[in-house]
């Protein structure tokens, strides 16, 4: 069970990183700038709740 677990973790998306992609697509509508501030995850996350 603990395999499979790591596994996934260490090949899947993280939280921080589809939580920023949401938020840049609710924000811009543009995938390049949802791929940017995926790639940046939770700068982008803490930029977004300091600047709201």
């Amino acid at each position: 069970m603990k395999n499979n677990t790591k596994s996934t973790v260490s090949s899947g998306i993280t939280f921080g990183s589809a939580l920023a992609i949401a938020i840049s697509w609710s924000l811009h509508k543009s995938i390049l700038w949802a791929c940017i501030h995926g790639l940046f995850s939770w700068l982008y996350v803490i930029y977004y709740a300091l600047t709201r």
